[in-house]
Parts: structure tokens; sequence; C-alpha cells
């Protein structure tokens, strides 16, 4: 999985790859070099008192090691930027993948664990990649190399490799083993904190509310010890890893020096040649310890690339077409469902079943229903926000699902349930829905939304700041904001889903009233709970369990359907509801 993610994503940088092994490949030939030079000048330069061969030796040694430098400072900075681009393209590539999905895909994640997956997933990938290109490509080099230079310096003292090496391995791979299952723990505690926090974040008015601060300090420390309690267990391993790697280190430098010691004395070898023995046993443990800090990584890794995997594997539910369709002969805004079923992945009943509605132009449809009667789900269905799961949803006799995704943004105008602004400005954001609206067009809008007099009122007015989530602006004024947002766009079909709810009956009216002027052409469907919202529009429609129980008029409805008229009855008196 690991591997197929990073060679998938660094497929446009082979030459920098190929740069970065060759700059390895030749700064750890010198590194392998310069121990054999030492070794000459002590053996045939300072034994022998020769000043002329010990200069001579000497300056090749400093054009090696400045070769070294240079290839080394080269690949450090070549492997960094390949990396870093590889870190881009992967983050790119999560965005580009949850742009697409549906709000089932992004419920089935999560909000935390997509933003985790997106930056701490992708870090741990990145690092990975940067030590690849920093070490692993001269480590086995070395390793090999250093065996190779070390058998030809003394095949008998060579024999130590034999025990140390292999006692290397064994050690550091019983820990990495354990490793695995701690780091993919830590990952999922991450995203546990992540969630406990922007909860808390987004609800601090309720927390507040509610005064359950300590509740949530309390969940909080909860997630904060779980991942606490898995770092820990990860930092014991890595710790007991060092002084284990140290450890062998240490005993063979001392047992190489005890050996070597008597292979000098019985004029078996050199002193040069024991020092170069000593520097390539050095190497090649060095060159174990490099592969060490890789092999820590890579379970850790490893599981950070099953999750971006799962996210990118993820295909959505909502698909563009394949061939998409316009609009014939312009937008006329008719809307009709057809036989309509929606569920849910695993369910046992549908949400929505038999749903047939047809809305006109220059008409208000409203759908009132009971908590959880299935209202929202069916406005959703209309800009693709979820796709039915049988039936047909047509605009202008088109299927949704056919219709190129602009042409179904330009002809439905929809307001959510839960109103969202993006940091920004007033303007920014009421310019989403279409670019190039002028100031004039925005006032417009404002007017129609009955948020003019409050954005008037602001020292920056169209310019005025607006945080993330339009948390710094009232309820009733976020949703006024999100409804002139859709009027700027002037779509053919407009969606109001319960988007009237924050604000006072006053204003409600008057934006009811300015509203039916300037929709007077279009296609209006209103979700509302409160009947005052709808009983004036031209066709009402009322859902229970997910289903059409009755259609018409509120007079009509109120003589024939017993469940409008326990809606309306709970809410107004027998008077006010005549």
């Amino acid at each position: 999985m690991l591997i197929r993610l990073v060679r998938r994503h660094l497929r446009p940088y082979r030459q920098q790859i190929s740069l970065v092994v060759l700059l390895q490949l030749v700064q750890t030939i010198a590194t392998l070099y310069l121990p054999t030079l030492n070794a000459d000048i002590i053996d045939k330069g300072v034994v022998k008192g020769d000043t002329g061969y010990i200069l001579r030796i000497g300056a090749l040694m400093l054009a090696v090691s400045l070769v070294q430098i240079i290839c080394s400072t080269g690949a450090v900075y070549y492997g960094a930027q390949t990396s870093m681009a590889l870190g881009r393209d992967i983050r790119a590539a999560i965005f580009a993948r949850v742009q697409d999905f549906s709000a089932r895909e992004v419920g089935h994640f999560g909000p935390p664990s997509l933003i985790t997956r997106t930056t701490n997933d992708v870090q741990q990938v990145q690092m990975l990649a940067l030590m690849t290109f920093t070490m692993m490509v001269s480590a086995p080099i070395m390793m090999v190399g250093g065996i190779i230079l070390a058998l030809n310096l003394d095949l008998q003292l060579s024999g130590l490799l034999l025990a140390v090496i292999p006692a290397l391995v064994l050690g550091i791979g019983a820990i990495v083993i354990r490793m695995r299952p701690l780091f993919r723990m830590m990952q999922v505690n991450i995203d546990s904190v992540n969630r406990v926090m922007r909860e808390q974040i987004t609800g601090i008015r309720v927390i507040r509310a509610f005064v359950r601060d300590k509740r949530e300090q309390e969940r909080f420390a909860e997630a904060n010890a779980d991942l606490t309690k898995v770092s820990l267990a990860v930092g014991k391993l890595m710790a007991s890893m060092f002084p284990l790697v140290m450890l062998i280190i240490n005993i063979s430098t001392v047992a190489v020096l005890w050996f070597g010691a008597h292979r000098i004395d019985s004029d078996g070898m050199q002193v040069g040649a024991l020092t170069a023995f000593l520097s390539y046993l050095m190497q090649i443990l060095m060159a174990v310890m490099m592969a060490t800090f890789m092999f820590v990584m890579i379970p850790r890794a490893e599981v950070c690339a099953e999750r971006i995997e799962e996210v990118l594997g993820t295909e959505p539910s909502v698909v563009p077409p394949a061939a998409p369709r316009q609009l014939d002969g312009g937008v006329r805004g008719h809307l009709e469902l057809r036989d309509v079923e929606f569920s849910y992945p695993g369910a046992e009943e549908p949400v929505l079943r038999n749903i047939d509605l047809i809305a006109r132009p220059g008409e208000t449809t409203a759908i009132i229903g009971s908590t959880g009667s299935g209202k929202s789900t069916l406005l959703n269905l209309v800009p693709r926000l979820f796709d039915a799961t049988d039936g047909q949803v047509l605009v202008d006799d088109v299927n949704v699902r056919e219709l190129d995704p602009q042409a179904l943004s330009r002809a439905v105008g929809f307001v959510p349930q839960k109103p969202y602004l993006f940091s920004g400005t007033i303007a920014s954001n009421l310019r989403y829905g279409k670019a190039d609206a002028t100031d004039e067009e925005l006032w417009q809008a404002l007017e129609t939304a009955q948020a003019r007099d409050f954005v008037e009122a602001m020292p920056e007015q169209l310019d005025a700041p607006i945080a993330q989530g339009g948390t710094n602006v009232s309820g009733g004024q976020r949703q006024r904001l999100a409804i002139a947002r859709a009027l700027v766009a002037r779509p053919e079909i407009y969606l109001f889903d319960d988007s009237f709810s924050a604000l006072d009956y006053a204003t409600d009216a008057a934006l009811r009233t300015a509203l039916a002027r300037e929709t007077s052409e279009s296609t209006v469907v209103i979700v509302a709970q409160r009947v005052n919202t709808i009983r004036d529009a031209d066709r009402i429609v009322v859902l229970d369990d997910g289903q059409v129980v009755g259609t018409g008029t509120h007079t009509e409805l109120m003589h024939s359907n017993v469940t409008y008229r326990e809606i309306v009855l709970s809410q107004l008196t027998e008077e006010e509801a005549r």
C-alpha cells in the first residue's frame, strides 16, 4: 500500500530521484574511500616518515572530502525538494477526492479524520520519503561496500561481522514488529483528540449554556490520556532501540580493538589497517542504524498510507455524468420527482419511498412533516448532495444524474438547514454563487433577504469580515446572508430547507413578501416547520414516515388530511388555522 501510493505520486519526479541516487552513490563511495587513504598515510607515510607522501595523500583526502560534502548537500537538497512535492501532491489528491464526496462519504469518514489524514498522515509518508532519499540509498551501499573492504583488509577479523550484524538486525526487528499496531492506535487516537477538540470549539455556546465545562474537560482528558498512553508505549520502544544499538556498537568496537591488537602483535596486520577496519566497522553499523531510522518510520508511514489510500480509493456515490447534458432551450425551472426512493447504506428501511412531486415555475411548493419524515433528504436529492437509490429527479425533463454539474448549479439555488458562511467578507460570501456579481446586485439581494439594514450598519458594509462558519454574526443574520447568496445567483429553482427558522415573525413576513416578488417567475420549494411560513403556498406536500400522505392547499388539507391538521393545530388554534 505504501509503495503503491509513493510510486504513483513520484512518477513526475523520476529525473530528480535519479539525480538524488547518483549524488548519494558518489557521496557513499567517497565516504568508503577515505579510511583506505587514512590507512595509507599511517602505514606508508607516518611509519616510514615520508612527509611528501603524507601531503599528497592528505590533499587527495581533502579533495575526496570536498566531493563528499558537495554530493551530500545536493542529495539532501533535491531529496527534500522531491519529498515536499510528494506531500503536496498527496494532499492535493486527498482534497480533490473529498471535494467529489457526497455528504454520505464525508459522514462515513468524519471531518476530524479527513483533516488528520490530509495533514498528519501525509506528513508521516512525506518524512519517510525524505529519509529514504537522504539515508536509504546510501545505507545499503555503505553496508555492502564496508563489508567488502573490511574483508579485503583482514579476513580473520571480519569474522566478528558474522556475530555483530545479525545481532543488530534481530534486536531491531523485534522492536519494530511491536511498533506497528501501536502506530495504528496512535493515528486513531489522534483522530479522537481532533474530534473532541472540534466539537468543543464549534459547540462552545452549548457547553457554556449547560455548564458542561467539567464534562468536556473530562472527555478531552480521556482522549488525550489514550493518545499519551500509546505515545509512551511507542516512546519506550524507541528509547530501548538506541541503547541496544549503541551497546552492540561499543561491544563490537572493544572486540575489534582486542583481537586487532593481537593481530598487530603477531604481525598479521598493520596499525593503519586496524584503524581503517575500525572505521569500516563503524560505517557498517552506522548504515544499519540509518536503516533503523527507516524501520522505525516504515510501520507508522505504512499505517498512514493505508488510511490515505482508504480515502483515495473510496468512490463517490454521486458521480458526474460521462456525457453531461445541458438544459435545452434555456432553464424553465420545472422540477419533478418520479417514484423516488432513497436508502442509506445498510439501512433496513428507506428514508423516502414512492415520492411523486411536481414543482412548477411561478408557484411555491411547500413540504411539511414531522421530525424525521425525510423533508431535508428529499430536498438534498435535487442539487445531488445525495443521489436517489431508485426513481428519477428531473429538472426540465432531464434527469439530474445526466445534467452537467455546472448547469445544475446554475439552475438550482439551495439554502441548507444549517447555513454556512466562509471566512472572508460579506461580499465574498455573496459572490460564492456568482463571481462576477456587481455591488448593486449584492445590495438588491440583501434588501430582498431583509439583510440590508444590518449590513449597512457595519463600518465596512460589504467588506465587513466574516469569521469561519459565520460565527461573528447571529443565527438570523447568518440565515439572511445565506438566502441573499442564493438570490445573487438568480437560479430558476429555489430550495429553502427550513431557512427561516431563526427569524422573528415580522422579519419572516417581510422576507416572504419580498421573496414572492423576487421569485414570481421561479420555482420555489420550501421545507418548513412553522405553518405560518407555508400556509399561503400554492401547493403543500405532507410527508410522514418517508411517504407523501397528502397534497393540496392549506384549506384543502385542513379538511382532508389528518396528519396536516395535527401539525397545524399543534402550532395554531382552530380559529388561527382558518
